[in-house]
């Protein structure tokens, strides 16, 4: 691998960019089991995603901060998700043009990292985002965690409830969790295998702060906050937006140099 791409790779998210210099909010932590059946899983549940579900269209200003392996990350990233499988993520910097620009439809994501004019092509989305921050999600994925609706989609299957108004519903794959203040229910978080995703700071309806863990062997491999601005919901965005531009000399990346320049990847 070029020297200059181990560097860009490595620390696309940081380079230059400026996150929100406020404290993380607390690490996630949700009951696993336990709890007293909770018959009204299926009506909480519809009020709390009420809004995310509504979402087919999402673009945010997301300050990035946190870490991966034991690489700090640090950024901006203007993000843009349609319905279905569509995804659009630049890594900003101050000046010039994008660190990264990745794109994806469904299962095909294009990388491009604009400064190095590499190209890692039609590779998958969740791959991607994985070997980049640690969180290995995809466009549809993405567009749920980040707009309030947890990480699973799907019907209500059951609920239990614990201290503190907080509500565990299952799905599918994975658990959302409630609270019940006031008796309006609100998504607090999720959880889907080694994933857990956090939600705080609502503001008209929807949270402005999330906090993403991933675990792997038993550890936190990925512990990220994502604070959002500039949020426009479900406003239409042409097609061109998640097509890759390909620099006319851009050299091929893989996947493979891609994680091992990434921060989970080995170091020289």
């Amino acid at each position: 691998m070029q020297p200059a791409t181990r560097r860009t790779a490595g620390a696309c998210l940081v380079a230059a960019c400026v996150a929100a210099a406020c404290a993380a909010p607390r690490a996630p932590s949700f009951p696993t089991a336990g709890g007293t059946p909770f018959a009204d899983f299926a009506p909480a549940y519809r009020q709390a995603t009420a809004s995310c579900a509504a979402v087919s269209t999402f673009t945010a200003s997301m300050a990035l901060s946190g870490k991966a392996a034991d690489t700090k990350l640090r950024g901006r990233i203007d993000a843009g998700f349609a319905a279905p499988s569509r995804a659009r993520l630049e890594g900003v910097a101050p000046f010039g043009r994008p660190v990264f620009v990745l794109t994806a439809d469904d299962t095909h994501g294009t990388l491009v990292l604009q400064r190095d004019e590499r190209v890692l092509a039609d590779a998958p989305p969740d791959q991607i985002v994985g070997a980049l921050a640690g969180v290995p999600l995809g466009p549809d994925a993405l567009r749920r965690a980040v707009s309030g609706c947890g990480l699973s989609p799907g019907e209500p299957a059951g609920g239990r409830q614990f201290a503190g108004d907080l509500v565990a519903i299952a799905l599918a794959d994975g658990t959302a969790f409630l609270h019940g203040g006031d008796g309006a229910w609100q998504m607090t978080g999720a959880t889907r295998g080694p994933l857990t995703v956090a939600y705080a700071d609502y503001a008209n309806g929807r949270p402005s702060t999330i906090r993403l863990r991933a675990e792997s062997g038993g550890r936190v491999s990925a512990d990220l906050t994502l604070r959002l601005s500039q949020v426009e919901i479900n406003t239409p965005l042409d097609a061109k937006v998640f097509q890759a531009e390909i620099p006319p000399r851009a050299v091929p990346l893989t996947l493979e140099e891609l994680r091992r320049a990434g921060p989970l990847g080995s170091k020289p």
